[in-house]
This record gives structure tokens, C-alpha cells and sequence, in this order.
């Protein structure tokens, strides 16, 4: 089983001692999103979670617990987002300076291959013009580029609760913001990769990446793996299947693009009331059902 923490909420950041809890419990109640009611036992034995990838803007909280989850036997890397935007559009984040040191302290911790860099969302907009992107995207590469194997971007969606001001870009403006990206990334031998992107940039060298990626996993625990494409992903999505943890409006960073957060209200008083000794990340709906879910392992014995 591939553990994913999470698309829905930055455990990293805002819940790890939950998580911790957690694994050190062996398994966690996770709600349907759709259905409060619905719940599953997932067990998270290191004999049964094969890889967890946490998601993460601001994953220094974590750094006290990896030697805790190497010495469990969890293998695991990060997914870790910095797009260098302020405060206007990040409000809870902490310094983007801070943020640059714990990807350098972690991947000097876990090695560049297990730590992903993701710049994302692309948006354009008024205070973000396409200029603006460029300038953030090659001092952060100049910095970061050393320190992870690859760098994945996507373009922002619009959808039903996101903000007006997000700005569509047309199939000319990505193609040239993507030429200047890979002109910029050429040089620092950093490669670019998109995520649910249906545009094809192979002609600028950028790849379609895979966010939970079969290859990786594979490279990481140095055996081959079931796999099988997420169906709970958008159409264009390359990920593998994965449980993910989280849970929608928990998280209190207060992105002002963010898809996972509908109420920021909401969030913040889900954050302040968490019991991170319970088994469930959220409390659970009084009329839930709780089911175990059944998972195995996607490891196959390597062949000789």
C-alpha cells in the first residue's frame, strides 16, 4: 500500500504528531470526503504500507520524527511545494528563507531523489504576472537545484469555490512560460516535469511527471511493484494508486488559491480543537460506520 500524507491537508506541517501516533498505533480511521459517514481502518504496519509520501509547504515540524519512522522500518519521501509566494497569497506560511533552509536540511537529510520539488500553482494574475513567476522560479532553482532531481509545476484550474482573479492562460503564454523555465533550468541540470497537464512540452524538454510515481518507488525500495493507475485522480493525473490520510478543510495556511480548503473558518476551528491521540484526524459523524479497509502489500520479490 502506498500511504499518501496528504493532497487534502498538510500533515507534515500542521499534524504530525498525529501521524506519528498513528503509525506507532498501527492504523488510522480515515473518513470518505464525500461521506463523513463511511469510514475505514487502515492499517499502517510497516509490513503493509510499502511508502509514504508526505505532501508538505512547510514540513520543519517533521524533521524531529524521521529518525523515529527509519528506525520503524517506514520508507517514505517528500513532495514539498515553495513558489515563493507572500503573504497576500500565503497568509499562514512562515518566511520563504526558513522554508528554503528545511529543504536543503531535509534533502542533505534524505538525499535529492526523496525530495520533490514542486512549484505549484502557476497563476497568473494582476500581482503575479507571467514576469513575476519567472523571477520567483529561477531564484528558487538557483537555490534549489543541488538539492532535489526534479522540479513539477502546474498551471491553476479554475473551479467552483477558487477565487476570480485566477487568471486562464492560453496554450501560447504556457508554451512560452515553459520555454523560459526550461531555459532557466537547463544550466542547473534541474529537470522539469508537469502535473495533470494535457499539453505536451516534450519539445522543451519537460516530461508529464507522476506525483506518486511507480519509477521512483521502485528506485527507493530497489524492488518492483504493483501498480496501477489512480481512478480517483483527474484524467491527466499519472499517479499510482494510493490511501490518502487527510481530510479536506484542516488545513490553516490560508493559500488564497487552495482547492482543499473551502472554509478557512471552518479549517481553523478544525485545527484548534484537534486531538492528536485520536485515532481519526477529524472526529468522526456519530452515525459513521467504520469498516476495515483491506490493503496489501504492493511489494513483488525482486527477480534473481
Amino acid at each position: 500500500m502506498i500511504l499518501s500524507a496528504s493532497r487534502r491537508t498538510d500533515i507534515p506541517a500542521l499534524y504530525g504528531d498525529w501521524m506519528m501516533n498513528r503509525l506507532r498505533s498501527g492504523f488510522v480511521l480515515s473518513a470518505n470526503p464525500f461521506n463523513l459517514r463511511q469510514v475505514s481502518r487502515v492499517p499502517l504496519s510497516p509490513a503493509w504500507v510499502d511508502m509514504i509520501v508526505f505532501w508538505s509547504k512547510q514540513p520543519e515540524p517533521m524533521l524531529k520524527h524521521l529518525d523515529e519512522l527509519d528506525d520503524m522500518g517506514y520508507v517514505y519521501y517528500f513532495q514539498y511545494t515553495l513558489n515563493g509566494f507572500g503573504r497576500d497569497m500565503e497568509a499562514g506560511l512562515g518566511e520563504v528563507e526558513r522554508r528554503i533552509d528545511t529543504f536543503l536540511a531535509l534533502s542533505e537529510r534524505l538525499g535529492p531523489p526523496r525530495v520533490d520539488w514542486r512549484f505549484d500553482p502557476v497563476l497568473f494574475c494582476e500581482r503575479y504576472p507571467m514576469e513575476e513567476h519567472l523571477m520567483r522560479f529561477e531564484r528558487l532553482a538557483c537555490r534549489l537545484a543541488p538539492y532535489t532531481t526534479r522540479c513539477i509545476f502546474s498551471f491553476a484550474d479554475r473551479y467552483a469555490h477558487g477565487p476570480a482573479w485566477i487568471q486562464e492562460t492560453t496554450a501560447a503564454d504556457q508554451t512560452r512560460f515553459v520555454e523560459e523555465m526550461a531555459r532557466i533550468a537547463r544550466p542547473l541540470n534541474l529537470a522539469l516535469y508537469t502535473c495533470c497537464e494535457r499539453q505536451d512540452f516534450s519539445s522543451q524538454g519537460v516530461n508529464h511527471a507522476s506525483c506518486i510515481d511507480r519509477d521512483k518507488i521502485e528506485r527507493i525500495l530497489g524492488v518492483p511493484i504493483r501498480a496501477r493507475k489512480h481512478a480517483g485522480q483527474r484524467a491527466d493525473c499519472g499517479c499510482i494508486e494510493s490511501v490518502d490520510i487527510g481530510a479536506y478543510d484542516t488545513c490553516v495556511h490560508g493559500c488564497a488559491y487552495c482547492y482543499a480548503t473551502h472554509s478557512l473558518k471552518l479549517s481553523q476551528t478544525r485545527f484548534a480543537a484537534h486531538d492528536p491521540e485520536a485515532p481519526s484526524l477529524i472526529p468522526l459523524s456519530e452515525n459513521a460506520k467504520i469498516t476495515d479497509r483491506p490493503v496489501k502489500s504492493d511489494r513483488r520479490p525482486a527477480l534473481i
